[in-house]
C-alpha cells in the first residue's frame, strides 16, 4: 500500500563529518573518533571530557538519547543512525517524539528541528491528559505557548476538545493550524505575544467562547530553566508564566497544566517552582506536587525528561500517571526502542529526501502501526502487552491497559 511520508530529509554532512562518523559504531561516540582527524571542537571536548552523547550514534535496542533543536548537527548530539552513515531525518526526529506520519511540519529545515526539538513528546501529553480525564466535566482544553502542538495532539489522542491555541512563532503556528485545522475555525488559532494585552485578550474572549473550559495547557518557554542552557534567573522568559497565572484567573478552567524542563524544580534553590506554585495558589487552584515524568515509560522511544505543574479547582487526589513500560517492572513491557520506532521507514542517503514522498513500505513493529494511525493508542497497548506476555508466558493483564 503506498503512504504518504513527509519530511523524510536527512542532512547533508562535511568531508570532515564523513570521515568522523565512519569510526562511530552503533551506541558509540566522540571518544572513537580518532585523534588523527583535526577538529578543533572535538580537542576541546577532549580537554574537557564532553557528554558521551556528543557526535553519537543511535542503538536500534535502546530508546534514543533527548531529541534536541539542533539534532541536524553531529556534534550536539546522539543523531547518528543506528546504521545508515547520516543524521536521522526531519521524519525520524518526529517518530522519536512520538508525532504520528501524518504530523507534517511547514517552515525552513532549521525551524522544523526547532519545533520537533522543543514539542511535548504526544504519547506524554496523552499521559497527563489520561491521569487528569477522570477529575473533569469538561474534556476540552486551551493551548498556550502552543509550540507546533505536541501538548496539544497528546491531548486530542486522550479524546479531549480543542478550545483554541496561542503561539507566538509564525512558523511553529503554521504547523500547528495546519494540523489541528480540523478541530476548529481559524479565528481560534491566536498568533502574537501573549504578554501583549490585545493578544491576550483575544485568547480570553476565545477561551470563553465556551460555556466552560476544563483544562488550560502550555510550556512557557524553558531556557531559563533549562539545564542545557545558562539557566539565567534573569531571564525575561522566566516571567512568562505570569502571563499563563493572568490568562487561567480570568478564564477559569477547572484545571490547568504547565509543562517545563525538570530545571525549573532547582532554579534558585526550589524558590522559582514555589513563586509559581504560589501564583496559582493565590488565585483559588489547589496546585498538586509535580509530575516529574520519563517520556520512555508513557510509549514515546526516547529518554527524556519533562515536569508538570497540575492545578484544581477543587482538591482532588490527583496523581501521576502511571508507568505504562518499563526497564525494571516485570509485569510491564519494555520501553520502545530505535529499531521499532524507525526500522521500517525508507532508506536515505545523507543530505538527500523529500518534504513529501509516496512509499509503499510495510510497518514492521506495532508502534509503526501507531505512528501510521493503522491502529489506536489502546490497540497499540494491548497489543504491547500481550507480546511481552507471550514472550514471559503470562497471562494477559488487561487491567494495565490505559
Amino acid at each position: 500500500m503506498n503512504r504518504k511520508l513527509f519530511n523524510h530529509i536527512a542532512p547533508k554532512l562535511s568531508p570532515r563529518e564523513w570521515e568522523m562518523i565512519k569510526h562511530i559504531p552503533a551506541g558509540g561516540n566522540w571518544q572513537n573518533i580518532p585523534d588523527t582527524i583535526p577538529s578543533l571542537r572535538l580537542e576541546q571536548i577532549r580537554r574537557s571530557g564532553g557528554r558521551t552523547t556528543y557526535y553519537g550514534r543511535l542503538r536500534y535496542d535502546k530508546p534514543s538519547f533527548t531529541i534536541t533543536t539542533y539534532f541536524n548537527r553531529l556534534g550536539n548530539g546522539c543523531n547518528l543512525h543506528p546504521e545508515q552513515d547520516r543524521i536521522i531525518s526531519i521524519r525520524e526526529g518526529a517518530r522519536l517524539q512520538s508525532f504520528p506520519d501524518n504530523y507534517q511540519f511547514w517552515g525552513s529545515k532549521a525551524s522544523q528541528y526547532k519545533q520537533i526539538g522543543n514539542a511535548v513528546p504526544p504519547l506524554l501529553a496523552r499521559a497527563v491528559a489520561e491521569a487528569i480525564k477522570p477529575y473533569l466535566m469538561n474534556r476540552n482544553f486551551v493551548d498556550l505557548f502552543a509550540g507546533a502542538g505536541g501538548m496539544s495532539q497528546g491531548f486530542s489522542m486522550a479524546g479531549f476538545d480543542l478550545v483554541c491555541a496561542n503561539e507566538i512563532d509564525p512558523n511553529y503556528f503554521k504547523t500547528f493550524i495546519q494540523n489541528h485545522r480540523h478541530d476548529k475555525a481559524e479565528d481560534k488559532f491566536i498568533l502574537g505575544d501573549v504578554t501583549q494585552d490585545a493578544i491576550k485578550q483575544k485568547v480570553i474572549q476565545a477561551a470563553k467562547s465556551v460555556k466552560k473550559v476544563g483544562v488550560v495547557i502550555g510550556g512557557p518557554p524553558c531556557q531559563g530553566f533549562s539545564h542545557a542552557g545558562w539557566r539565567d534567573p534573569n531571564d525575561k522568559r522566566n516571567q512568562l508564566f505570569k502571563d499563563f497565572v493572568e490568562i487561567v484567573d480570568q478564564v477559569k478552567p477547572e484545571m490547568f497544566i504547565l509543562e517545563n524542563v525538570p530545571g525549573i524544580l532547582t532554579m534558585r534553590k526550589g524558590e522559582a517552582a514555589k513563586e509559581i506554585m504560589d501564583s496559582f495558589t493565590n488565585i483559588g487552584y489547589n496546585v498538586y506536587s509535580p509530575f516529574r515524568l520519563s517520556a520512555e515509560v508513557y510509549g514515546v522511544p526516547q529518554k527524556r525528561k519533562r515536569v508538570f505543574i497540575v492545578g484544581s479547582l477543587i482538591n482532588h487526589q490527583i496523581t501521576s500517571p502511571q508507568p505504562l513500560f518499563s526497564v525494571t517492572d516485570l509485569n510491564l513491557p519494555t520501553p520502545i526502542t530505535v529499531q521499532e520506532a524507525i526500522g521500517g521507514l525508507p532508506p536515505l542517503v545523507t543530505g538527500t529526501g523529500e518534504n513529501e514522498i509516496s512509499s509503499d513500505y510495510q510497518a514492521v513493529s506495532i508502534f509503526e502501526r501507531l505512528m501510521t494511525n493503522a491502529i489506536t493508542f489502546d490497540d497499540f497497548y494491548k497489543l504491547q502487552l500481550s507480546e511481552f506476555n507471550q514472550k514471559h508466558k503470562l497471562p494477559l493483564a488487561l487491567s494495565n491497559v490505559c
